[in-house]
């Protein structure tokens, strides 16, 4: 932490929360600085998140293994990487790769974390992780939950890489997950 870092933090004096759904709670946490400042913050909480990028090996090249959905906040189409909720009880891990099994019908032999992140620390209180998978194989069809409409594509790793950003390349956390997939491509 900074020196003047001090000045900057808000101290929780009073949290309640205000709404509560099915994958996430809203809070309002009453807080004051040293200087004695007060305001009130709505914060989200919700459970760990994590996202794969399979990489598949064939023989036109590397190809990301994507899933296509509708996303209703956007209310569009998107491909994306396997992702989602982490489960209570779970280890960070083993929700990614339950994720990528669900989701896709893959498994893989390697996995690499490739970093952990906030998702909007404005607001946000959850973590997302981001993971790496290698050396793919296809264990059977997808275990989706009963909400979930997907479909699997494959998708060369050159083409979601100049085109993300641009419809069906709409998610944000895509964006991060792939700058970390760079990084490490470096």
């Amino acid at each position: 932490m900074n020196n003047n870092d001090e000045a900057l933090i808000w101290h929780e004096l009073n949290k309640k929360v205000i709404l509560n759904t099915k994958i996430f709670s809203v809070s309002e946490s009453e807080c004051k600085t040293g200087s004695g400042k007060k305001a009130v913050f709505s914060l989200v909480q919700s459970r760990s998140w994590a996202l794969v990028l399979p990489v598949l090996e064939t023989k036109n090249g590397k190809q990301f293994v994507m899933v296509r959905q509708w996303r209703h906040g956007a209310q569009a189409i998107s491909v994306e990487f396997p992702g989602g909720v982490v489960e209570l009880n779970e280890e960070i891990e083993e929700g990614v790769k339950r994720e990528l099994r669900e989701e896709t019908g893959y498994s893989a032999k390697k996995w690499t974390l490739l970093g952990t992140m906030n998702p909007n620390p404005a607001f946000m209180q959850n973590t997302i992780s981001f993971y790496l998978a290698e050396n793919l194989f296809y264990e059977g069809e997808q275990q989706l939950d009963e909400d979930e409409l997907v479909s699997v594509e494959l998708h060369p790793v050159d083409d979601v890489i100049s085109k993300m950003g641009k419809p069906p390349f709409i998610h944000a956390l895509m964006a991060s997950a792939l700058s970390f997939y760079l990084r490490l491509k470096k």
